[in-house]
């Protein structure tokens, strides 16, 4: 197991929070890109910042980034970190490609299949690529010959069959605990369809953590997370809804409806046990022990929801360090 971290964006110095996470035994520290920080820039800050640390994108989505610019960033980082690093890559939402890139969300389940297909054909050693998709269409260019693993943030089914059929690595994330090992399993049986062994594709799930003094602070940050994400696209909302239907249906409409304290409100203390780790110092390692040692679990990876404070983040990175 490679039990990591998700680099927040609300600490002032990202990559020393990455050397401070190196310095308390994480094995791996992945950073997000949506606004402000290239995480494609702080990884390979981090990269000459750490020796041992793998790193990892959590996620790069497929349309901002054509499969060439994917393939060459994640084969430079690879090299400028002595092969630490894994390309995590998703569709994202249509309100982070549209409304900020300016694209349109067309067909993501087929895009972010070409995408990482053609991405580890470029990653490959197979000779120069030839590649006619419906979205992409390459001729003559030689493969980079540089062995990435490739994850994806699959939520839906059909995203999940583009993990069986491809994919190094499976990145879920707002899939309840008690879920996971049914949605595993059918990215499992997929992969057997496909000629692939599902027990070699690593299963590296976000967990949202927060470590406050009191309890009751640590989990108003996990309705917040869990809220934010419900609202924030219809694939999260179902991905919280394959267990809490209805909750979902309802934190989405108050979300949607401007209220984000409300759809906060609506998270049940069930949701943010089976969603998220909440506690103490004293009382959050526990739990964490418990979603870590799920069966289905490879490289669990904490995530600081986006609402805790710096010395939120700087607390939850030292309580639940695997030392």
């Amino acid at each position: 197991m490679s039990y990591g971290v998700q680099i927040p964006p609300t600490v002032s110095d990202p990559t020393a929070f990455a050397v401070r996470a190196e310095a308390l035994g994480y094995e791996a520290a992945w950073v997000p890109e949506l606004w402000y920080d290239s995480g494609v820039v702080r990884l390979a800050d981090i990269a000459a910042r750490t020796d041992d640390i793998e790193l990892g994108s959590a996620i790069l989505n497929v349309f901002s980034r054509t499969p060439a610019v994917l393939a060459m960033t994640a084969a430079t980082l690879d090299r400028v970190s002595g092969g630490r690093f894994t390309l995590g890559v998703g569709t994202s939402t249509p309100k982070a490609v549209e409304d900020l890139h300016g694209m349109s969300f067309d067909n993501p389940v087929r895009r972010a299949h070409e995408c990482i297909e053609l991405t580890k054909r470029f990653l490959g050693d197979g000779g120069r690529v030839e590649y006619d998709g419906q979205v992409f269409q390459v001729a003559d260019f030689p493969s980079l010959g540089r062995d990435v693993p490739v994850y994806h943030a699959a939520l839906g089914p059909a995203n999940r069959r583009v993990v069986a059929r491809l994919c190094d690595g499976w990145i879920p994330h707002n899939v309840p605990w008690s879920e996971l090992p049914e949605a595993y399993e059918y990215v499992r049986e997929h992969a057997a369809e496909a000629g692939r062994d599902g027990e070699e594709i690593t299963v590296a799930p976000y967990v949202p953590a927060a470590v406050c003094d009191t309890e009751a602070e640590a989990e108003r940050l996990i309705r917040e997370h869990v809220s934010y994400y419900a609202g924030s696209g219809k694939g999260y909302e179902k991905a919280v809804g394959s267990r809490y239907p209805e909750e979902a249906e309802a934190i989405a409409a108050a979300w949607h409806d401007g209220d984000r304290s409300g759809a906060a409100d609506l998270v049940t203390d069930e949701m943010v046990a089976d969603l998220g780790v909440a506690g103490t110092a004293e009382t959050a390692p526990d739990r964490l022990a418990e979603v870590v040692g799920l069966d289905v679990v490879d490289r669990p990876m904490l995530v600081v929801p986006q609402t805790a404070g710096a010395d939120t983040a700087e607390r939850t990175l030292e309580a639940l360090a695997p030392a």
